[in-house]
């Protein structure tokens, strides 16, 4: 991961690069929107205008929204164990400049909630991705520029493949995600291994357990970890932490680790696409990868 200013300044004028400005509203370049949030104090953004809720596909979203309606869409997700305010100095920087951003919570998270209790707590990479579109359909939108980090990015990159004609463009922290459950049978080397330990924790009921009760203790060592050189505060903390507190945080997050490793049920009804995506799918929209310059940076989460 990148620090918060970073992460901003990359991921907005990633934004830009990837080509979302060819509009009728005021351009600017990638270097523009990296200078603004360069100039602006680390403690500039803390908060969003507004949460919003809607009904798509299995889920109550909660999601922000910021920027002119009729400008051209661009759709920021978060990963794990993060939550929207990774980007709260990024929507406004696009905002301003002409953009509508929606920033939703992934189920799981935050306010985003289920709308049937017999719904199964499902976080395979197929599901998520799902809910993207269908947040989409509900918001009306028919494309959008898609970013993301960690989970987020792998939402967007499936979209990308899956469904292009809706992605009009991607950004996506780490490249490419897209994974399989056959390709996660295959050892890595020790070390490498070692990244991924807490996988092995979540495999287990004792992981399961352990992570349900020490949530925010578990993100704010993965934070540690995976962001060496991000020397954030309590407060920046606190803010996202409040999103584990979701009901099916912890289910969610359990199955998504299980399911990589072939350790969890799956519903049938998504094996088509996850068919689809074992076989690597060529991601033909216009792309712009970014990576973090910390080299003791976890591997893909």
């Amino acid at each position: 991961m990148f620090n918060r200013r970073k992460f901003s300044a990359a991921l907005a004028g990633g934004v830009a690069a990837s080509g979302v400005f060819g509009q009728s509203v005021k351009a600017q370049t990638a270097e523009d929107i990296s200078k603004q949030s360069a100039g602006t104090s680390a403690a500039a953004h803390t908060s969003f205008r507004s949460l919003k809720q809607i009904d798509a596909g299995a889920l109550n979203v909660g999601y922000v929204e910021d920027g002119p309606a009729q400008g051209s869409v661009v759709i920021l997700l978060h990963g794990w164990p993060y939550d929207i305010y990774s980007y709260v100095d990024v929507v406004p920087l696009l905002a301003s400049a002409g953009y509508r951003v929606i920033v939703p919570y992934l189920r799981g998270y935050g306010t985003t909630r289920f709308l049937s209790e017999t719904t199964p707590r499902n976080g395979q990479q197929a599901v998520i991705s799902v809910d993207i579109i269908d947040l989409m359909d509900a918001l009306g939108i028919e494309t959008a520029t898609i970013a993301g980090y960690d989970w987020g990015a792998r939402a967007a990159n499936v979209v990308a493949a899956l469904w292009p004609q809706r992605c009009k463009a991607l950004v996506s922290v780490s490249g490419y995600l897209i994974g399989s459950q056959e390709a996660n049978r295959g050892p890595l080397p020790p070390k490498a291994e070692l990244k991924w330990w807490y996988q092995y924790y979540f495999a287990t009921e004792r992981g399961h357990a352990g992570y349900d009760k020490y949530r925010r203790e578990f993100a704010k060592l993965i934070w540690q970890l995976a962001s060496p050189k991000w020397a954030f505060d309590d407060a920046t903390f606190n803010r996202s932490a409040a999103a584990f507190d979701n009901p099916d945080h912890a289910s969610i997050v359990i199955h998504n680790y299980r399911w990589r490793l072939g350790l969890a049920e799956v519903e049938s009804k998504y094996d088509d696409l996850e068919q689809r995506l074992a076989q690597a799918p060529v991601i033909s929209v216009p792309t712009i990868t970014l990576e973090g310059d910390a080299k003791e940076i976890l591997g893909a989460i």
